[in-house]
């Protein structure tokens, strides 16, 4: 059995990656106010500050900053999961499911990587508002209305200046690139860029 140890720095920006198990489901989108419930109510008890969040059919994407002193990231997805599937109904269990009393409907883990610089937030706040656009869900992120692309007027500049300089389609990328945190990354076994 994996044994799986996190960072335990506290006060941490942290990104997330937060899946589905049936990754063709569009459940988290068709249930996006129970998602924003759940996200409320356990952010309430447990405060973050969310830097970026982006939410798509089978998985979603967030930047938190934890407060000082604490690094408890682990517990608040565990209540977001438990809170978001309270009332759904059930799905097929796999005996795994069943022996750690799950109900299957997200994967069981999450994928973290803790924020080291501004270069890397700024590179991960675009990668979640462009990550819509890199699923074919939108042409435009800004089209895309479960990301908090809409709420970051904080930054520099207009929002919409900013992703039409960011928008993968309005760069000049070379033959067989593609969009990737931090911008354009050369990917020849993938084909051409969009």
């Amino acid at each position: 059995m994996s044994r799986y140890t996190r960072p335990t720095t506290t006060g941490a920006t942290v990104f997330f990656t937060v899946a589905l198990a049936d990754r063709r489901s569009t459940c988290l989108v068709a249930q996006i106010d129970r998602l924003r419930t759940a996200v409320r109510d356990t952010l309430a008890a447990r405060p973050v500050r969310i830097e970026a969040m982006v939410v798509l059919p089978d998985h979603l994407h967030a930047i938190w900053t934890l407060p000082a002193g604490d690094k408890a990231y682990g517990r608040r997805w565990g209540e977001i999961k438990a809170r978001f599937v309270k009332g759904l109904p059930p799905v097929p269990l796999r005996q795994s499911h069943v022996a750690r009393r799950e109900r299957g409907i997200w994967q069981r883990r999450f994928w973290e990587h803790h924020v080291r610089d501004e270069a890397s937030l700024r590179a991960l706040r675009t990668y979640c508002w462009m990550n819509p656009v890199k699923h074919g869900l939108v042409s435009d992120p800004q089209d895309w209305p479960y990301s908090s692309l809409h709420r970051d007027k904080r930054f520099p500049g207009d929002p919409q200046e900013w992703c039409a300089v960011a928008h993968p389609t309005a760069l000049s990328l070379p033959e067989g690139a593609v969009w990737e945190p931090g911008g354009p990354v050369a990917r020849p076994d993938l084909g051409p860029a969009p």
